[in-house]
C-alpha cells in the first residue's frame, strides 16, 4: 500500500468516525481534510526529491574534485638532468665538432680532396696524428655515452616502477592523465638518449673510415712526391758490427 493510500484510507476512517460522532465533536469536511493531507504528502517528496537531487549534485562535485586532483609527483626534471648530463657529453668530445661550420673547416684541413704544394711532409705528419687522435676522442665519447646511458637505466626504471605505482592508485582523471603523460615523457627521454648514443657511435665509425682513407691518399702523395724528386735510391754500406 503506497502512502497516498495509507493516507486516505485514514481520512475516510476519521470521516466515519466524525459521523457517528457529530454531535459530540466539530464537524470536518472530509473534502479539505483529504485535499490538505494530499498536499502535505507532495510537500513532503517534494522535500525527499529535492535532498536526493543535493545528494546527487554534492557527489558530482566530490567526483569532479577527485577528477581535477593534480598528481603529486613528478619525475619530468630527473628526466631533463638525464638529457643535460648526456648532452653534456657531447658538448665535451673533442676532435670534429658537431656544427656543420666548424666540422667543414676542420674537415676541409684535415681530410682535403688534393694536397696543395705547400703542404710539407711534416704538416701531413701532424695532421695524421691529428687524425689518430680525432678517432680515439670518437671511441672514447661514444663509450662515455654508454656508460652514461648504463648508469640513467637504473634511474629509469626506479622511475617507471614510481609511475606505474602512480598511476594505479590514481584517484581521478586529472591524475591518472599527468601520470599517462609522465610516462609518455620517460620514452621520449629514453628516444633521445638511444639517438644521442647512435650519434656518437657513427660518428666514432665514421671518423674511423675517414681516417684510413685519408691514409690512403696521403700516401699516393708521398708517393707522387718522391717520384716527382727524381731522387734515386743509392745503396750504401751499413757497418752492423762494431770492428
Amino acid at each position: 500500500m503506497t502512502l497516498q493510500r495509507l493516507v486516505l484510507h485514514t481520512v475516510v476512517l476519521l470521516c466515519a468516525s466524525a459521523i457517528e460522532h457529530a454531535g459530540a465533536i466539530t464537524v470536518i469536511d472530509p473534502t479539505n481534510l483529504a485535499q490538505n493531507t494530499l498536499t502535505a504528502v507532495r510537500t513532503l517528496e517534494m522535500t525527499n526529491n529535492q535532498i536526493s537531487q543535493l545528494h546527487n549534485e554534492t557527489q558530482m562535485l566530490l567526483n569532479q574534485a577527485r577528477n581535477l586532483a593534480a598528481l603529486d609527483f613528478d619525475v619530468v626534471s630527473r628526466l631533463r638532468q638525464s638529457i643535460r648530463r648526456s648532452e653534456q657529453l657531447l658538448a665535451e668530445a673533442n676532435g670534429l665538432a658537431y656544427e656543420l661550420s666548424r666540422l667543414d673547416q676542420v674537415f676541409a684541413r684535415l681530410y682535403p680532396e688534393r694536397y696543395a704544394a705547400s703542404i710539407t711532409r711534416s704538416d701531413m705528419a701532424a695532421h695524421s696524428i691529428e687524425r689518430w687522435i680525432q678517432a680515439r676522442e670518437g671511441v672514447r665519447t661514444a663509450l662515455r655515452m654508454q656508460a652514461q646511458l648504463s648508469h640513467d637505466l637504473v634511474s629509469d626504471e626506479a622511475a617507471l616502477t614510481d609511475l606505474v605505482s602512480q598511476s594505479q592508485s590514481a584517484v581521478g582523471a586529472l591524475q591518472a592523465k599527468q601520470a599517462t603523460n609522465q610516462l609518455l615523457a620517460l620514452q621520449a627521454k629514453q628516444v633521445i638518449q638511444a639517438q644521442q648514443l647512435a650519434i656518437a657511435q657513427h660518428r666514432a665509425v665514421t671518423i674511423g673510415q675517414a681516417r684510413q682513407v685519408a691514409a690512403e691518399h696521403e700516401a699516393r702523395e708521398q708517393r707522387k712526391r718522391f717520384m716527382a724528386s727524381g731522387a734515386s735510391y743509392a745503396p750504401r754500406p751499413v757497418r752492423v758490427f762494431a770492428p
